[in-house]
């Protein structure tokens, strides 16, 4: 298979998934998050996950609804937390099929792209 750039993903739409969808296997996988190197593996390679400081609670929750547009836009839901009151991150998975297809590395690149009010790295 060949590396997908975060443009090829990001030019792609998430497809309506209830099962239908084949899960990608770990190579397929390691592939993809060559487009979205700040994503990493979780669950036992089950998940992605992203996490950002944000500046303060506010910014946070600004980031977390710009994500939840552009997830219903893509008719594909992320699990977002908030901790810290300026932690946040993102968990991406096909939910329908218990693991991961191109739908989340697609929604990833997409989430990248959004802006958000980090804090500066001490």
């Amino acid at each position: 298979m060949d590396t997908l750039t975060i443009e090829q993903l990001t030019a792609k739409r998430c497809i309506a998934c209830e099962g239908g969808l084949p899960e990608l296997t770990l190579t397929e996988v390691e592939a993809h998050l060559a487009a979205v190197p700040q994503w990493h593996l979780t669950h036992e390679s089950e998940r992605i996950r992203r996490d950002w400081w944000t500046t303060n609670f506010l910014a946070g929750i600004d980031f977390f609804l710009k994500v939840t547009e552009l997830a219903q836009r893509e008719g594909h839901h992320p699990d977002l937390h908030l901790e810290s009151y300026c932690h946040v991150w993102v968990e991406i998975w096909t939910h329908a099929v218990g693991g991961l297809t191109e739908n989340d590395f697609i929604l990833a690149a997409k989430i990248d792209q959004l802006p958000i009010k980090v804090r500066e790295e001490s």
